[in-house]
């Protein structure tokens, strides 16, 4: 029996026949997925084992720029006492940026570049004690105005001297983080941020104009309207524009803009997302903006934990989304890369559904193969279509040079949806010049969570287990016969299986330009 979608009552494809149009001009895919990774928060860069998983990400997943909130924080030192006056009752505060510019030198040392992110306010700072969740980040803001402005302008003319500027050139700086979640990141009202916005902005310019000031990095993308305005009317525009966007942020109330039917403004909506992420892009269209737009915090869901999270319905959800979305916007990077996070508690489970694509030990999740496979696509996009294709099933094929790379994902229309076989088929360009090679996320395959299962789901791992799960946890390739190559009166096709909720990339080297 079909599998059966409630939502628009008609059975599923049992199969997809894809029809890509290869003898059509070829049109530029930005890989807008990858370039920036998120790191909850700043002083986790000191840790050996955050840098290793960067250098994994930039390896293998195109990181470029890391976002940690929190460099400012009391734990960073940024602002506190000088210990050559201890002997003294009210020592006077001074700027220190010696662990920031440890975490700034094992960047670049690694080949990454900071986001510099304006985040949070230092204690001796703050007009009161907010702080928050488990991080003790102060969310209030600035007692005097001025103070904050120095702060930061002494910290980008640090920066600049330390580096130079054509290194700092280079950057992109963040303003805050989601100061509309009022006493949740940032205490003080629309009006309030839009005058630190103004006054944290001069500061950069002031070092060097040309230096790409951006925000508001608002949740459920609200105040981008209200925010241009404000900052156009004060002389202080963005240089470019950050929004923050999860597939349950519906669950909050009416979200605007959304750029889609009534009935997927609903959290259950698997298209949630794109859709506000399409309603944004036509929003700024309309107001003129002519800048970068950056989604750096987007996923399925907020929610902290979460089982569907660590499995193939989400590498199938994120190639989905990308598909539908990619192109409207210049970077999208999915909340987080890995599980060293600490906001509501820090994880001690190997695995709980936390945020992370990497695991505490650095084991790649679905997620994680999920943006390795959507890497390797090449830059010319193919336009195709296809029998199957619909809301739920999506195809991005490219062709560079010789090299045919064919994208699929399958999402269901339900959580609870047992894993379904799907076929696929492709007509060729010509004839391969190799064994075509596929990939496959699944309930099993590609997915590190099976071999867990395997050991008993132990919650904490020994080293040995560690060590064996580290040994079973590269991107595979299936079997030269999971693929079948013939040559019919049309030409060459290739047929592959996959998995219903799950992702296949075939890629293969054809014989020549046809």
């Amino acid at each position: 029996m079909m599998p059966w979608c409630r939502r628009c009552h008609r059975e599923l494809p049992k199969g997809i026949a894809l029809k890509p149009a290869w003898n059509r001009p070829l049109t530029l895919l930005r890989h807008t997925w990858a370039g920036l990774v998120n790191i909850d928060q700043f002083r986790w860069l000191v840790r050996r084992d955050v840098q290793e998983q960067l250098v994994l990400a930039e390896r293998e997943i195109g990181a470029k720029h890391v976002r940690a909130v929190g460099m400012f924080d009391d734990e960073m030192r940024a602002i506190g006492p000088d210990p050559r006056q201890w002997r003294e009752k009210d020592p006077r505060p001074r700027t220190n940026f010696q662990i920031v510019d440890y975490v700034i030198d094992s960047l670049l040392d690694r080949g990454l570049q900071p986001m510099f992110t304006t985040t949070f306010m230092p204690g001796a700072l703050a007009a009161g004690e907010r702080t928050v969740f488990t991080t003790r980040s102060r969310v209030d803001p600035p007692r005097d105005m001025a103070e904050w402005a120095r702060l930061v302008r002494s910290s980008v003319m640090h920066a600049r001297d330390r580096y130079g500027l054509d290194v700092i050139g280079g950057w992109y700086y963040e303003v805050w983080n989601e100061p509309n979640l009022r006493n949740s990141f940032f205490s003080g009202t629309q009006t309030d941020f839009f005058e630190l916005w103004r006054a944290t902005r001069d500061a950069i310019k002031s070092v060097d104009a040309d230096l790409r000031v951006g925000g508001p990095s608002t949740a459920r993308v609200e105040w981008i309207p209200e925010f241009l305005d404000w900052s156009r009317s004060h002389d202080c525009a963005p240089d470019y524009l950050i929004a923050h966007i999860y597939g349950n942020d519906g669950a909050s109330g009416a979200l605007s803009p959304f750029d889609g039917p009534q009935e997927e403004r609903e959290t259950r909506s698997p298209h949630f997302a794109s859709r506000a992420i399409r309603g944004t892009r036509r929003l700024l269209d309309k107001l003129g903006f002519r800048g970068e737009l950056h989604w750096n915090e987007w996923g399925r869901t907020w929610h902290p934990c979460d089982e569907l999270r660590e499995s193939a319905t989400e590498a199938a959800w994120i190639v989905t989304t990308m598909a539908e979305v990619s192109q409207t916007a210049d970077r999208f990077a999915y909340w987080c890369l890995s599980d060293i996070y600490d906001q509501v508690g820090y994880g001690a489970e190997a695995f709980c559904g936390h945020y992370g694509m990497l695991s505490l030990q650095g084991l790649r999740k679905p997620s994680y193969i999920a943006h390795q496979l959507l890497e390797r696509l090449g830059h010319k996009q193919v336009s195709t279509s296809g029998a199957g294709l619909d809301a739920h099933h999506h195809a991005m094929v490219t062709r560079d040079g010789d090299q045919v790379r064919v994208l699929v994902s399958a999402l269901p229309d339900s959580a609870e949806a047992v894993p379904t076989p799907l076929s696929v088929e492709v007509p060729l360009p010509g004839r391969p010049a190799e064994t075509p090679r596929l990939y496959r996320v699944g309930d099993r395959e590609n997915n590190i969570l099976a071999t867990w299962r395997e050991l008993g789901a132990p919650p904490v791992l020994s080293r040995a287990q560690t060590a064996a799960l580290q040994a079973a946890n590269g991107l595979t390739v299936a079997t030269a016969s999971a693929v079948r190559v013939e040559k019919g009166p049309g030409g060459w096709t290739a047929t592959f299986s996959m998995e219903n909720p799950g992702v296949a990339l075939l890629e293969t080297a054809m014989m020549g330009r046809s």
